[in-house]
């Protein structure tokens, strides 16, 4: 009856619910790499510095896709080190073996602690997250129709929460 899909993703012909925030996938080091490499400011810098690589399960290498001067730039910069588990390349970037290109919700206690530093922030814009998927003209079942009002009042209750709006204890926004 319904999917979860990357909202690029969903098709034309469906409706799509937001689960969550947008993402964000940024360049990240360790603070003692960018003390001995220096800091990009610029993405083709990038070319300059030792990168932690992504491997899929497919075989390809994920590509890095930023964003410069209003021009979307994929690239692939040279890895020094290729692994296959985003755990890997996280524990490889905290080691100080060079920049990683992660989502920002896998480091975001390693932000918050000072373990990974963003870099060419300017360069990785969020982009539309999550999204709960179902066709719009067939009937929608009972179980569905909770679930996307579910969705809906977090939604609504993180975006109060977020405008400084009071929210209840159960967490659905309160109407002002």
């Amino acid at each position: 009856d319904a999917g979860i899909r990357l909202a690029e993703s969903v098709p034309q012909d469906m409706v799509a619910v937001p689960i969550g925030a947008d993402l964000r996938l940024v360049v990240v080091a360790s603070p003692e790499y960018l003390a001995a490499r220096g800091t990009p400011l610029r993405a083709e810098q990038l070319e300059h510095h030792d990168t932690i690589r992504l491997r899929l399960s497919h075989g390809g290498l994920y590509r890095w896709e930023l964003e410069q001067d209003g021009h979307v730039i994929e690239m692939d910069p040279p890895g020094r080190l290729v692994l296959t588990e985003m755990r890997g390349v996280i524990a490889a970037a905290r080691a100080g073996l060079g920049l990683a290109f992660l989502s920002e919700w896998h480091i975001a206690r390693d932000l918050a602690d000072g373990r990974l530093v963003r870099v060419l922030e300017h360069c990785c814009p969020p982009f539309p997250g999550l999204r709960l998927y179902y066709p719009g003209h067939r009937h929608v079942p009972a179980g569905l129709q909770a679930l996307v009002q579910v969705i809906r009042e977090h939604n609504d209750a993180v975006q109060a929460a977020r405008a400084g709006g009071p929210v209840t204890p159960s967490g659905a926004a309160v109407a002002c």
